[in-house]
């Protein structure tokens, strides 16, 4: 009988990347001729975002894609991203909150489950546990299937597969 194998479908947030991404935009903000006296700043906002402040709503949204631009380079998914629809004024300043997103939300886990239920290999079996989403088939090739699949498909989550085994 052979062994079960599984692996674990996570969405988390390399701090450690995003945080040198903020810097590294922060720097070329400062620098940049066409952010020079604007006020352009970006800058943490408690433990789950990040604020962008500047004099113009324009302004605000070209920051944001400095950010983006930098997040990229860096190798982190946009979908972790959360921004406001739009940048609210605040006295003479625009400012944008973004929130993070991490972990995987019981209603995204029971929508993987039934993504894999629907259109994955027979046999294989998903299990929502906490923000994450067990997978386990018999069959590793399977396991593969559900990877690929799940890549494939447009979930508004950036997706991690660990603890293959």
């Amino acid at each position: 009988m052979a062994a079960e194998s599984s692996f674990d479908v996570v969405s988390k947030l390399d701090r450690q990347e995003v945080d040198n991404a903020l810097n590294q935009a922060a720097k070329e903000l400062s620098q940049r001729f066409d952010f020079r006296g604007t006020g352009t700043d970006i800058t943490w906002s408690g433990q789950q975002g990040v604020e962008i402040r500047a004099n113009t709503d324009e302004r605000v949204r070209a920051a944001l894609e400095v950010f983006k631009e930098k997040l990229v380079k860096r190798g982190v998914s946009l979908k972790v991203l959360d921004p406001a629809d739009e940048p609210r004024a605040s006295g003479k300043e625009s400012r944008l909150p973004i929130g993070l997103k991490e972990g995987i939300s019981t209603e995204d886990g029971k929508r993987i489950s039934k993504i894999i239920r629907d259109e994955g290999p027979k046999g294989v079996k998903a299990q929502v546990q906490g923000d994450e989403v067990r997978v386990s088939s018999k069959k590793k090739d399977d396991l593969q299937t559900v990877m690929t699949l799940l890549k494939e498909k447009d979930l508004d989550l950036a997706l991690q597969f660990v603890n293959y085994r």
